[in-house]
């Protein structure tokens, strides 16, 4: 019997989905209304709903087109001996088009290759309008979660949300250093050639390749200032680490 919220769960689950690549999108077929899956590639907007980019040639998006219900799962697996003691993350909800120039951004930080693509006029970004989603870290560790804990508060966040590009290629072009500090001595990453992808009220994505780490932040941030003084403390810890 799946438990209620609690802040590890929470936790696990926005980590998980915050950091992955790929999803497995369920969603269900427009002629036998039977359930159908396909594997997507994924990013997260600000708050950290899924978002997606997927051409109207591919059998889910005529199935969305149909019945925009969907799913799509997380899986934090990897390479355990046994995938059922691994985590997971499945996700329940509504796949609305989405023609934002954030959502764009977003996405093409975390999947540059892409930008090859993005732009044709038989594709279109998506986010998961989540209603709903359900953890499992295990054999006994199973819990339903609330949209509402999903997804962080974004409210008095505008002048970080405006300003989230101008943060990212700034760092991206400035500050390689201190970027990958975070990675390596924060985050444990291996040394590579990492970058930021994203920047919330929560914390920061970094990616390297098909790597992807997530630097939270100890307390909300809802401005561009407030992100500056806490990237220059966190790079002076990563340094005396």
């Amino acid at each position: 019997m799946a438990g209620t919220d609690n802040i590890d769960v929470v936790a696990d689950s926005r980590l998980l989905i915050r950091t992955s690549f790929k999803a497995t999108l369920a969603t269900l077929d427009a002629q036998s209304g039977a359930p159908y899956a396909s594997l997507i590639t994924v990013a997260t907007d600000i708050e950290g709903s899924p978002i997606f980019l997927i051409s109207t040639l591919a059998k889910h998006t005529q199935n969305l087109n149909q019945d925009n219900r969907a799913s799509l799962l997380f899986d934090g697996t990897g390479a355990v001996a046994d995938p059922l003691r691994g985590r997971r993350v499945s996700l329940s909800g509504r796949a609305m088009k989405d023609s934002s120039e954030r959502s764009r951004t977003r996405f093409l930080n975390r999947h540059p290759q892409a930008e090859a693509y993005a732009d044709f006029d038989d594709f279109s970004f998506y986010r998961l309008e989540i209603e709903n989603g359900h953890f499992v870290g295990g054999f006994g560790r199973i819990h339903d979660i609330s949209a509402a804990n999903l997804l962080i508060d974004i409210t008095g966040a505008e002048p970080l949300i405006d300003s989230e590009k101008e943060i990212v290629d700034h760092m991206n072009a400035d500050h390689t250093d201190a970027i990958q500090l975070y990675a390596t001595r924060l985050l444990n990453g291996a040394d590579g050639d990492w970058r930021m992808s994203g920047c919330d009220p929560d914390g920061c994505d970094l990616v390297n390749g098909n790597e992807a780490l997530r630097l939270t932040f100890r307390e909300p941030a809802a401005s561009p200032d407030a992100v500056r003084k806490i990237l220059v403390a966190l790079v002076q810890e990563a340094r005396n680490a």
